[in-house]
């Protein structure tokens, strides 16, 4: 216990994008990122019982595999979707219904999730889970790296997560981007199928001038967040009165901060950040 208590005051250096020295400035990025799209990186968690986590490299033919994944928790919320029968697992599918906050569904029945019956245990097919999957979304900043990767976590590991940031964060007054965190994999059984399980383990805390920085960083990452899915949920939902085509809305460049600018579009499943 001393140890590990010891370990966790240890202060690794985490490098903010801000902190980084390039060869280029903001603005020559900026004029070759105009017009482009970039992407968070998306993790999901395994199937099978899988202990690896699987993450985009440079050739998208031969991906990455990693037993962890280690950062900072930018910001995390809740989503969900209604999928068709049969096709709760096919990424190509469409949902019936979704929510980005989860909270208010968007598409058939559209309504607020909480009252929502396909939300409710019970309603799922076979077994007495939900028809709607619950699921989290964490944006997980590693060391020295520009752009979050968006990891999304099933309903299985929902309850791991909650459970970790009340004893990490809730319980100790921080919040989630004050703290290095280490997501990890573990098997499980349903009875009939191996499933994987997030697991997670707080590395450090930040103090002094880092945790200003970090907090800065989070604070205006967090804002821009919450207004490019606010964004989305109304095109979302003017797309589904109008039934129009969805090409993704343009979003302001802020003037909020300079430690963290979104703009760019948004295509349905990606989020657009500058380099």
């Amino acid at each position: 216990m001393n140890n590990e208590n010891t370990a966790l005051k240890v202060q690794e250096k985490f490098l903010l994008p801000a902190m980084m020295e390039g060869d280029f400035s903001q603005e020559e990025l900026s004029e070759d990122m105009d017009g482009l799209q970039m992407s968070f990186q998306r993790v999901k968690i395994p199937s099978g019982g899988m202990l690896q986590f699987e993450t985009p490299s440079d050739d998208p033919e031969n991906p990455d595999y990693v037993k962890t994944l280690e950062g900072v928790i930018l910001y995390h919320h809740a989503s969900c979707a209604y999928w068709p029968e049969g096709s709760e697992y096919d990424d190509d599918a469409t949902p019936l219904c979704s929510s980005v906050d989860g909270k208010i569904g968007i598409g058939d029945p559209g309504i607020l999730c909480a009252t929502c019956p396909m939300n409710q245990f019970g309603s799922a097919k076979e077994g007495a889970g939900k028809a709607c999957k619950n699921m989290r979304q964490l944006y997980l900043l590693s060391s020295g790296e520009y752009m979050p990767m968006q990891v999304t976590l099933p309903p299985t590991s929902l309850t791991p997560f909650r459970e970790f940031m009340n004893q990490a964060f809730v319980l100790r007054r921080r919040t989630s981007y004050g703290s290095v965190v280490q997501i990890g994999l573990k098997k499980a059984n349903n009875g009939t199928n191996d499933y994987s399980v997030a697991t997670f383990k707080r590395l450090h805390d930040f103090e002094g001038e880092d945790l200003a920085q970090i907090r800065a960083y989070a604070s205006s990452f967090k804002e821009q967040i919450k207004a490019m899915l606010l964004q989305r949920a109304t095109i979302q939902e003017d797309q589904k009165d109008t039934s129009c085509d969805y090409e993704g809305p343009v979003l302001p460049d802020s003037n909020q901060s300079e430690h963290f600018c979104i703009s760019g579009e948004i295509d349905g499943e990606h989020e657009a950040l500058p380099a």
